[in-house]
C-alpha cells in the first residue's frame, strides 16, 4: 500500500485508534505496525483509559501543517493541561496493562463458546473484543442484548446480529465471571 500511495504522491495515514492493542496481540512494537505510514492517529481513551484525547504522529512539517489547520478550524483548547496529563499517563502507564484486557476477553469468550446456541464470530478474540452470535429461537439479537442489560451486562450489536463485548481496565475478573453467568442463565433451557 505504501508503495502504491508514494508512487502517486499521496501520503499514507494509519488510523491507529487501537494500535497498542494490536501491538500487544501481535507481539511487535507500535513503531513496527506504523512503519510505512506518514501519519498515525492514536486514541488515548479506549483501552488506554484517558477520559479524552487523541494524538497525531508524523514528521515536523506534517504536524506543523496539522496544527495550523486545527487552529484555522477552531480546534484549539484552553486549559488542555489536564487532558495532556491524562494522555501522558495513558501512554506511559496504561499501554503496559493491555494484555490483562486481552486475557479477560479470552476468558469471557470461553464462557459463551461453551453454551448451546452461541457461536464466536469470527472466533476466539486476539485483543479485548469478543464477538458472538446467539442462535436461540427465544431471542432476537436486540432482545438478548436487552435481557443481558436488565441483568447488568452491557453488550451491543455490531452489524447484522453480531454481538460485541469489550473488556477494559474498568471490567474486573469478577465482572467477566458475572457476564458469563448471565449469558448462561439467559440461554439455559428455562432462561429469559
Amino acid at each position: 500500500m505504501a508503495q502504491l500511495t508514494r508512487s502517486h504522491g499521496v501520503a499514507l495515514h494509519l488510523d491507529g485508534a487501537r494500535i497498542f492493542n494490536a501491538s500487544v496481540a501481535l507481539g511487535i512494537t507500535p513503531a513496527e505496525i506504523a512503519f510505512y505510514a506518514d501519519t498515525v492517529q492514536i486514541c488515548l481513551s479506549k483501552g488506554l483509559c484517558a477520559p479524552i484525547g487523541s494524538v497525531l504522529v508524523g514528521d515536523r512539517a506534517i504536524i506543523a501543517q496539522a496544527r495550523r489547520m486545527r487552529k484555522m478550524l477552531g480546534g484549539g483548547m484552553r486549559q488542555a493541561g489536564m487532558i495532556a496529563a491524562c494522555g501522558i499517563i495513558a501512554l506511559t502507564e496504561m499501554t503496559g496493562r493491555l494484555a490483562e484486557d486481552h486475557e479477560k476477553a479470552a476468558r469471557l469468550a470461553r464462557g459463551p463458546a461453551r453454551l448451546p446456541g452461541v457461536r464466536l464470530n469470527p472466533g476466539p478474540p486476539i485483543t479485548n473484543m469478543v464477538f458472538f452470535r446467539v442462535r436461540d429461537e427465544r431471542y432476537t439479537t436486540r432482545s438478548f442484548i436487552a435481557a443481558a442489560r436488565r441483568r447488568g451486562v452491557q453488550v451491543e450489536e455490531l452489524g447484522h446480529g453480531r454481538i460485541r463485548a469489550v473488556t477494559h481496565a474498568g471490567v474486573s475478573a469478577d465482572a467477566v465471571d458475572r457476564a458469563i453467568g448471565v449469558f448462561a442463565e439467559l440461554l439455559a433451557p428455562t432462561g429469559r
